[in-house]
């Protein structure tokens, strides 16, 4: 058993016990101090120095421009030419599209294809333009072009003469030029292309002959079935008219070729300066180039550059005006590039 302590020891004991616990109360105590004195000079040092920046923004001096400014403030002192006026675009040039009348309720055009003046039916239909657009939009049924008394007739590998042994009349022998395989054309036909040779010597083109003109039914059977006989059938079709397809039996086409002192052949006419003269102006006397290159699948035929067809001023000048290459697309039909049979 432990001895009761004495007086001594009590008070030893008191003391010790006394002290140790307000040791560590103090020193809580003096750290909340020390960190709300901290917290106390951290906000006055904000505040001074907001006060002073705050007072040294309303004394200060204004600042200097910067450079962006300046180089603006600048700028706009020197004067900026003013543009230059500008002269007005020329306005463009509209071509209005002839309207699309019905010709044949035109008693003028009906009565003009009844007497078969064919450049009073053109008149009618408000020229040649108009009449090509009435009857290429299909709205022409009265205009025969299966006619061959016409010229507006079209003859290819789909559209034969009917009747097939067709004799156009009457028939003339073109004055002032040299005629080689014989063959006269239609007397209108005629007249025009003697015209036009006078008008190509006149122009110092060269001499041009008329090689070919009208071919009868039995002519032309003879004349294709040579070619058959010569280079077979296929190849004879595209440089040969079956008979009562050839455009040489209406009187209106025309083989022309050059001469000097003699004529060449038909194949040596391309490239010569009567060719030349031929494509360039052969429209103005109422001929086209009938099978040009580049338009054997409408046509059917290969190119010949001497083969002509006469079609009158009117529709040749429309012809060339609005660059066509076939008279099937001239005329909205379709292509004949083989025969049906």
């Amino acid at each position: 058993m432990t001895p009761p302590a004495t007086r001594r020891e009590a008070r030893a004991v008191h003391l010790l016990t006394a002290e140790s616990a307000p040791v560590r109360h103090g020193r809580a105590r003096r750290a909340d101090w020390i960190r709300l004195a901290f917290a106390v000079f951290a906000v006055s040092a904000l505040a001074v120095g907001g006060a002073a920046a705050l007072t040294a923004a309303l004394v200060a001096p204004a600042l200097a421009p910067s450079r962006s400014v300046a180089f603006e403030s600048k700028a706009r002192e020197v004067p900026v030419p003013l543009p230059q006026p500008v002269e007005a675009l020329p306005a463009p040039t509209l071509i209005a599209a002839p309207a699309l009348v019905d010709v044949c309720a035109n008693p003028a055009f009906v009565a003009a294809l009844q007497a078969g003046d064919d450049g009073g039916a053109i008149a009618a239909a408000g020229g040649a333009e108009s009449f090509r657009v009435a009857v290429a939009s299909g709205t022409a049924s009265c205009v025969p072009l299966a006619d061959p008394d016409h010229l507006w007739v079209v003859v290819n590998k789909a559209r034969p003469f009917d009747p097939v042994d067709y004799l156009p009349a009457p028939l003339a022998s073109p004055s002032g030029l040299r005629g080689i395989g014989g063959g006269d054309l239609r007397a209108d036909a005629s007249s025009a292309l003697a015209d036009m040779v006078a008008a190509a010597a006149t122009a110092g083109a060269g001499e041009i002959a008329l090689d070919s003109g009208f071919r009868s039914y039995r002519t032309q059977r003879s004349t294709y079935q040579r070619q058959v006989s010569a280079h077979g059938r296929a190849d004879a079709d595209m440089v040969s008219a079956r008979p009562g397809y050839s455009e040489h039996q209406s009187g209106l086409a025309a083989d022309v070729t050059a001469c000097t002192s003699s004529c060449v052949g038909l194949e040596s006419f391309a490239g010569t300066p009567q060719q030349a003269w031929v494509a360039a102006h052969s429209w103005e006397y109422g001929w086209i180039v009938r099978y040009v290159d580049g338009k054997t699948p409408v046509t059917g035929y290969s190119p010949e550059p001497w083969h002509l067809r006469y079609i009158g001023r009117e529709l040749a000048a429309a012809y060339h005006d609005g660059g066509w290459g076939s008279l099937e697309e001239f005329l909205g039909l379709p292509a004949a590039p083989d025969y049906l049979d």
